[in-house]
């Protein structure tokens, strides 16, 4: 089963296309979650115009964020493998299909993206060249190059991501670390996403960062206590199970 995990807020421009584009892929037998942050446009009633039982809607009436938003998903979510995705991005053909190939060797998957505007034209063709991503755990400390958007994992690292530490600053970043903790990843080559910008979206772009020095070198000191305590905690969990395990004669 396969979960994909949508966050919401006010994207009533977009939200139909991409909707589109991943309920096309899905089997009968998978979900689309949909946690929405108290959206004041018609978000909701195009989501509700589906009228699709694959689709799960969860509505919060006080604005919560982006981290907290996607995090009402990902805990709703109850598939073998989640993908996230954002409101105003069109997934690509086979996408799924790609990234479940590669999830049979990967605990975490994260696809290239083109970049397009507001009209759909594309205004970069490879994130990956702009942002330079790839593996490694303290590259991407420094500085994040895993794309929620972009995403799919294992339930694996799902169980060991949330919920999510309080006192760091994205979602996607948090996973992925998490996942080159506990887990191998992979950055597939192919591009999977058409990802939009433009002008409203709830995320920072590409290197675009709105915090000062002070909190970008707060926000890395989070991530790094935040992740040696759930490594601790596995540690802790593996050897209670041991002990569970043994036989004393």
């Amino acid at each position: 089963m396969i979960s994909v995990c949508l966050a919401s807020y006010n994207g009533e421009s977009f939200i139909a296309e991409q909707l589109n584009s991943i309920l096309e892929q899905l089997s009968d037998k998978d979900e689309l979650i949909i946690s929405d942050d108290g959206s004041t446009d018609r978000t909701i009633s195009i989501i509700k115009q589906f009228n699709d039982k694959r689709i799960r809607l969860f509505c919060h009436p006080e604005k919560k964020g982006v981290n907290k938003n996607f995090e009402t998903a990902l805990k709703q979510a109850r598939g073998h493998v989640i993908f996230l995705a954002d409101q105003d991005d069109i997934w690509e053909k086979e996408k799924i299909r790609i990234m479940e190939r590669y999830l049979t060797d990967y605990d975490l998957v994260v696809s290239d993206c083109s970049i397009i505007d507001l009209n759909g034209k594309i205004t970069f063709d490879s994130f990956y060249a702009l942002r330079r991503s790839g593996r490694g755990i303290f590259k991407n400390i420094r500085q994040n190059t895993y794309m929620g958007c972009c995403m799919a994992f294992q339930r694996k690292i799902l169980d060991k991501a949330i919920p999510l530490p309080a006192n760091v600053p994205l979602h996607d970043w948090w996973i992925g670390l998490v996942a080159e903790v506990f887990g191998i990843t992979c950055f597939c080559p192919e591009k999977l996403v058409r990802y939009r910008r433009h002008g409203k979206n709830k995320t920072p772009f590409a290197g675009q960062s709105q915090f000062n020095f002070i909190d970008q070198v707060r926000f890395r000191k989070n991530l790094v206590c935040a992740l040696f305590r759930v490594w601790v905690g596995g540690i802790y969990e593996r050897n209670t199970d041991k002990k569970k395990g043994s036989t004393i004669l």
